[in-house]
C-alpha cells in the first residue's frame, strides 16, 4: 500500500495514471462481445438459449428466459420479514428523493403571436441491467427501476444473470417491491443485446441503464445509437478527504467497503496529516484479517489504492476536482465550507456520520454513479435519465414576418437556398392568401 506525497515524483506518477482509469481496456474484449451482439442479432431467443448454457450452466428453452410471477411471490416467501421491510423503507426513501426530480412540461405565449415550450414525455421501455453473477444486488433493481418508475416509462424490463437458472430471491423481492414485471434469466453482452435489438421473448427498449462487468459496459458502449445508455460504467472508486479530527477506524471501514466491491475497484484517501495516513494505513490491514471478502479487498488495496498526503487544503480541493470521483467522502471538520469549491464528484458525503455505504441502500440519492473521471460532465441516474424532451412552436403570419429577414440572412450566410425559400413563399402566401391555403389556413394550425 503507498503512502504518497503528491509534490514527489512517485506521487505525481499516481496522479497522472489515476487521469486515464477511464480508459476502459475494450480491445481486449470487443472481438467477443461484437461476436455476441451479432449472434443474438441474428439468431434471437436461439442465441440466448446457447449463452445461457455456455456461460450459466443452464439448459433452457426461449420460453423459460422469462421468470414468471407465480415464482417471483414464490421467492418473495423465502426472504425475511426483516429483509422485506429493509427493502421497502429503502424504497421509499429513494422514491421521495427522486420524486424531486420530477419536471414539467412548459408553454409561453409571446408577444404578437409567437408560442414556444417544451413538452416532456417519459420513455415508453425501459430496460434495466442487474449485476448478478458472483453476487445479489437489490440495491441496483431499486435505484435503476424506482426513478423509471417515478419519471412514468411505461413498462420497465429487467435481464439479470441466472447462474444455473436461478436469480437471486431477494433481487426478486426487490423487483416486486419497485413494481417491475417483465424480468429475464438473461446477463452478460447478450442481454444488452436482446434489449437493444429485441427477441421473440425479450422486447427492444428505448434505453438500458444498470452497471455491470466489462463485457456489459462494452456492449452497452457498442450499441449505443441503437438505443440509449445512462453511462459506461466502470471499477467502483471512493475517495475520503479526511483530517486529523477523521476517526482512522471509520476511514479505513470506508475505504475497504469500496475495495470489497471488486478487485478493480478505487480506494483512495488524501490528508494533510501522514500521521493519520499512517494510522489509517495501520487500521486497514487489521481490519481486512476479518473481511469475508479479503482477498478481493486485499487486491485492490494493493494494486489500486492509495494514501495521498497534500500540502495545503487548496491542494487537497484541487485534487479532488481533477480526480473527479464516483464517491467523495468530506471527513473533515466543517465539511459544509468544501462544498461551494467542490466541482466534480459523483456524490458528496459530509461529516464523520455519513459513511459511503449509507448511499449505497437507503439514504435516497441513487447510487448508480458516473465513474472513472466523468464526474467531470456527468450525473447520477436519476428521473431525468428517463425523459425526453420536444421543443414547441408556433408563429403566427404576424410573427413569422417579424423575423423572416433575419432568418433568411443566416440561411444565405450559410448557403442554404431551401431554407429562405421556405420563408419567402410563406411570406407571399401571408399577402396574396395563396400557395399554402392563405392565411387563415396557416392561423388554424395546431
Amino acid at each position: 500500500m503507498r503512502l504518497l506525497r503528491t509534490g514527489e515524483k512517485e506521487g505525481k506518477a499516481f496522479l497522472e495514471a489515476l487521469k486515464r482509469r477511464g480508459d476502459i481496456d475494450a480491445r481486449r474484449v470487443e472481438t467477443e462481445v461484437g461476436a455476441i451482439l451479432e449472434a443474438v442479432r441474428q439468431r434471437g431467443d436461439l442465441a440466448l438459449v446457447d449463452y445461457c448454457r455456455r456461460f450459466d450452466g443452464w439448459e433452457c428453452k426461449p420460453e423459460q428466459l422469462q421468470v414468471p410471477m407465480e415464482e417471483v411471490e414464490k421467492a418473495c416467501q423465502r426472504v425475511s420479514v426483516e429483509l422485506v421491510n429493509a427493502l421497502q423503507v429503502a424504497a421509499d426513501r429513494i422514491r421521495r428523493f427522486h420524486q424531486r426530480q420530477l419536471e414539467n412540461s412548459w408553454f409561453v405565449s409571446e408577444e404578437q403571436g409567437v408560442f414556444l415550450g417544451q413538452k416532456v414525455t417519459p420513455l415508453e421501455q425501459v430496460g434495466l441491467y442487474v449485476p448478478g453473477g458472483k453476487a445479489a444486488y437489490p440495491s441496483t433493481v431499486l435505484m435503476t427501476a424506482i426513478p423509471a418508475q417515478v419519471a412514468g416509462v411505461s413498462e420497465s424490463v429487467l435481464c439479470c444473470p441466472a447462474p444455473g437458472g436461478e436469480i437471486s430471491p431477494v433481487v426478486l423481492a426487490a423487483a416486486r417491491i419497485a413494481g417491475v414485471k417483465r424480468i429475464f434469466r438473461v446477463g452478460g453482452a447478450q442481454a444488452i443485446a436482446a434489449l437493444a435489438y429485441g427477441t421473440r421473448t425479450i422486447p427492444r427498449v428505448d434505453k438500458i441503464v444498470g452497471p455491470g462487468n466489462l463485457y456489459v459496459a462494452v456492449a452497452k458502449k457498442m450499441v449505443y445509437g441503437e438505443v440509449g445508455i445512462d453511462s459506461v460504467a466502470g471499477p467502483s472508486e471512493v475517495l475520503v478527504v479526511a483530517d486529523e479530527s477523521a476517526s482512522p477506524a471509520a476511514v479505513a471501514a470506508d475505504l475497504l467497503a469500496q475495495a470489497e466491491h471488486d478487485e478493480m475497484a478505487l480506494p483512495l484517501l488524501i490528508t494533510l496529516s501522514p500521521d493519520l495516513g499512517e494510522k489509517v494505513r495501520v487500521e486497514v490491514e487489521r481490519q481486512l484479517a476479518g473481511l469475508s471478502r479479503q482477498a478481493v479487498a486485499r487486491r485492490a488495496w494493493e494494486t489500486r489504492g492509495a494514501i495521498l498526503v497534500a500540502a495545503t487544503r487548496e491542494e487537497a480541493v484541487a485534487l479532488v476536482n481533477e480526480i473527479a470521483p464516483e464517491h467523495l467522502e468530506l471527513a473533515v471538520t466543517r465539511a459544509e465550507d468544501l462544498l461551494g469549491v467542490i466541482r466534480n464528484a459523483g456524490a458528496i458525503f459530509l461529516g464523520h456520520w455519513t459513511p459511503e455505504a449509507l448511499g449505497d441502500y437507503a439514504a435516497g440519492p441513487n447510487h448508480v454513479l458516473p465513474t472513472g473521471g466523468t464526474a467531470r460532465f456527468a450525473s447520477p441516474l436519476g428521473v431525468y435519465d428517463f425523459l425526453k424532451r420536444s421543443s414547441i412552436l408556433r408563429y403566427s403570419a404576424e410573427a413569422l414576418g417579424t423575423i423572416s429577414g433575419i432568418v433568411r440572412q443566416l440561411a444565405q450566410a450559410e448557403g442554404l437556398e431551401a431554407h429562405g425559400r421556405a420563408l419567402e413563399i410563406r411570406e407571399r402566401g401571408n399577402s396574396s392568401a395563396s400557395g399554402i391555403g392563405g392565411t387563415a389556413a396557416m392561423e388554424d394550425a395546431p
